[in-house]
């Protein structure tokens, strides 16, 4: 087959995954189910007729696809709203994953006869859970939820599939060598996520240093440059004997914290990349199954999914929050939002690679399972929020002409502030506001129109006035 082609197919099938969004955005069905979708469609199976059966290099897709996400994700992250909840998403993501893939491993044993350590190979493989998929059904249908539940399961998504990663090569190592005990995994555990945690908060120093210090003659460099610390890091996290995953996606939350130059260029294109990566992700793991081969397994893989969803989850969910005082409507949309995504797809590879009998039958289980997951709960995220009274009023955000990006050494930020009725700075010109001289007023946002502020500018009741405001913190 000839480079044209290849090249003529494979922007075919990215163009139909990027038409197949324009459907998540209008009908809330979440991007994740589209894009497996035309992989399937386009597999050996569907109209395409692509044969693909090779797990490797599906793996190896999904591992550098992963890396990008994780960091794109950490960079996008608000400290600010995490920080309040760091507590329970830390343990969300690993005791909250822990008793999910035990739950859902004793009834994988019992229901298709695996012995223990196969049935908690399954459930370590679908305990973590997939954001992009939560979000891109809220975003599309409008809903936003109340207090902190947004970066609680933003920081669980982010956190917690490095758990789910430990445990599913943990429990493939006892099943390849029975002299090995559980007692050897909670040390490798440890070791793991302390050299993933370190590596993670030096590399970040240096990440940060090399962006700001290196001043590059062109700016297209800078994202080279950000891509190859990414890879650096998860390469150096792993040989060192820890998780790389995790490092990577603590130097994108550090980062995130930080200004440094061309920063929003940087967050643009990561999320790019991250949309990149997630489309050549799922549609390689799209071909990779053989749809036919699911309707074999789909009725105990149904009741997996259902174990998985209505008892396995919102036991992991009701255990761990149990100490911080969740409310118990949001510990139930937390219970409903744990959607299955790629990662329990790519982990469900790592049985085939390794060699164990079930392995085909435990891909196709968790394939069903994640498709299940998508389907069901996907589509009725937006109702579970109304029914539990979690969402909260849509506040749109006011799209600006220009746009305000921190600079090294500049620490500042943009603020809004709106002028109330009666307030003293209605009617008044800027220069008589008498304002401190750390804020200034750059740009005045009227009904539809925008102004740029000067001296003699008149402040009307209803203005929005923005300016960047010095931080009294980096």
């Amino acid at each position: 087959m000839s480079l044209e082609i290849v090249l003529i197919g494979a922007s075919l099938l990215l163009l139909l995954s990027i038409f197949a969004s324009k459907v998540s955005d209008r009908f809330g069905v979440p991007a994740l189910l589209l894009f497996l979708g035309v992989g399937m469609l386009a597999g050996s199976d569907g109209i395409g007729g692509i044969y693909f059966d090779d797990a490797r290099v599906a793996q190896a897709v999904g591992s550098v696809a992963l890396v990008l996400i994780l960091f794109s994700g950490g960079l996008d992250t608000d400290w600010k709203q995490v920080r309040g909840v760091l507590r329970e998403g830390l343990t969300l993501a690993t005791l909250g994953v822990l008793l999910t893939a035990v739950v859902t491993g004793f009834f994988v044993h019992v229901l298709l006869g695996f012995s223990m350590v196969e049935g908690l190979l399954v459930g370590a493989i679908v305990s973590s859970t997939d954001a992009a998929a939560v979000f891109s059904v809220l975003r599309s249908k409008g809903i936003h939820l109340k207090g902190n539940l947004k970066p609680l399961l933003e920081l669980e998504s982010g956190c917690n599939d490095p758990m789910a990663i430990f445990l599913t090569t943990g429990l493939i190592q006892l099943l390849q060598s029975p002299a090995l005990t559980p007692l050897n995994l909670v040390g490798q555990f440890f070791i793991q996520m302390l050299v993933g945690g370190a590596v993670g908060f030096l590399m970040s120093w240096v990440a940060l240093f090399l962006i700001r210090r290196l001043k590059l003659g062109y700016e297209g460099l800078y994202p080279v440059l950000t891509l190859a610390l990414a890879f650096f890091v998860f390469g150096l996290t792993n040989v060192m004997g820890g998780n790389g995953y995790l490092a990577v996606y603590l130097v994108g939350v550090f980062l995130s914290r930080h200004s440094f130059i061309h920063r929003q260029s940087l967050l643009n294109f990561h999320d790019g990349m991250a949309w990149l990566m997630q489309i050549a992700m799922f549609l390689t793991l799209g071909l990779l199954v053989f749809p036919t081969r699911l309707l074999a397994v789909s009725g105990v893989a149904l009741v997996v999914a259902l174990c998985l969803m209505l008892l396995a989850r919102p036991l992991g969910v009701f255990i761990s929050l149990l100490q911080f005082g969740v409310p118990w409507r949001d510990k139930l949309f937390i219970s409903w939002v744990g959607l299955r995504g790629a990662v329990p797809i790519i982990l469900a590879t790592y049985p085939m690679l390794a060699g164990l009998p079930n392995a085909d039958l435990i891909f196709n289980v968790v394939f069903f399972v994640v498709l299940t997951s998508v389907l069901l709960q996907g589509t009725t995220l937006p109702l579970a929020a109304r029914w539990l009274s979690v969402d909260a009023p849509a506040v749109e955000k006011r799209r600006y002409p220009i746009k305000f990006t921190p600079m090294s050494g500049l620490k500042s930020e943009l603020k809004e502030l709106l002028v109330p009725e009666g307030s003293a700075m209605a009617n008044q010109q800027v220069v008589d506001l008498g304002l401190p001289a750390e804020f200034l007023i750059v740009m005045i946002a009227r009904g539809e129109d925008f102004l740029i502020s000067s001296g003699g500018t008149k402040i009307l009741e209803g203005d929005v006035c923005n300016g960047p405001q010095k931080l009294d913190t980096p």
